[in-house]
């Protein structure tokens, strides 16, 4: 079947961040696709639902939240390591709703430490589920922007490009400013292209979030709960980017916060602390560089390697 509603694939969506997008996707009127590696029996979970940041949290349960709030919602396992894994993902949601309007890339593997106490096995870990997962998800998705016309957006869950972001946590910073770059670079495929209604924008939290990696913090206590936000901003800026225009968020990096109050009109945030009457401290500078330089547009005779391919065959 044709789904009438817009459609949209949110991958990573087990639990915290990633299960509030996909509520709030629902609650907006998308039919909502759930994707992650986690499944359970929702109907066998106690109590119901669950705790959205714990391991009781799946996709299941996601589906079944969503259900029975009257929204739309079908639950797909996938490892996001496996490519294969993730064409059948997309193949089986356009199979079921006859569509794909957006994609939502939210998985994302965490080591935060020094090169030195980073072991190879954990970075290739990262950069199979953060960059990897997201490029294969990418090109899984593209046939079926295509047959939309070329309309779609992409949501990226990745950070401005700065120096300060690499420190003590290089391995991990390698994948995510990676995810930023494809950001940028797909953009400018779209515009090269004349895909006007086709758009990527990343999306990174300025204060911390309350999610499963929040939650685990052994120096999560009162006084640092006081610092962190509900995953509601970061949703709500997203919804915020999908129905922007598609030329005036197609390659951009922005934070949840800035994204609220400069595009939306958002000015007073204080319905998304956690503790009420408190101010969660920014984590992120206020300003970013300029990654443009004067010569952005002479790109000289560009080579397209898929091109010269065709050409040899």
């Amino acid at each position: 079947m044709t789904s009438r509603k817009p459609v949209a694939l949110v991958v990573g969506a087990s639990r915290g961040i990633g299960r509030q997008i996909a509520v709030d996707l629902a609650k907006d009127g998308y039919s909502v696709v759930v994707a992650a590696k986690t499944t359970s029996d929702a109907y066998e979970t106690v109590p119901f639902p669950p705790d959205p940041n714990s391991p009781k949290s799946t996709i299941n349960t996601v589906e079944r939240e969503i259900r029975e709030a009257g929204g739309h919602a079908t639950a797909i396992s996938v490892d996001v390591r496996d490519v294969t894994q993730i064409e059948n993902m997309v193949k089986e949601a356009v199979s079921i709703y006859g569509r794909l309007d957006v994609l939502v890339y939210n998985s994302g593997a965490i080591w935060w430490s020094a090169v030195e106490t980073t072991p190879t096995k954990r970075f290739q870990l990262m950069q199979k589920v953060n960059p990897e997962g997201l490029y294969a998800s990418v090109q899984a998705v593209l046939p079926a922007f295509a047959k939309n016309g070329w309309k779609g957006r992409i949501i990226v869950v990745s950070p401005p490009i700065y120096s300060r972001f690499f420190r003590g946590k290089t391995a991990y910073a390698i994948g995510k400013v990676g995810m930023s770059v494809l950001t940028r670079g797909l953009a400018m495929d779209f515009v090269r292209q004349d895909r006007k209604d086709m758009a990527i924008t990343s999306i990174w939290p300025a204060s911390a979030i309350q999610s499963a990696a929040t939650e685990m913090n052994p120096a999560n206590d009162s006084r640092t709960k006081a610092d962190l936000r509900k995953p509601t901003i970061f949703s709500d800026a997203i919804l915020g980017m999908l129905k922007a225009p598609a030329e005036s968020v197609n390659g951009l990096i922005e934070l949840d916060e800035d994204f609220l109050r400069k595009y939306c009109g958002v000015s007073d945030f204080s319905k998304y602390s956690i503790v009420p009457g408190s101010s969660p401290r920014r984590i992120m500078p206020n300003e970013f560089p300029v990654l443009e330089v004067a010569e952005q547009d002479d790109e000289g005779d560009r080579m397209d390697s898929a091109k010269n391919r065709q050409t040899k065959l």
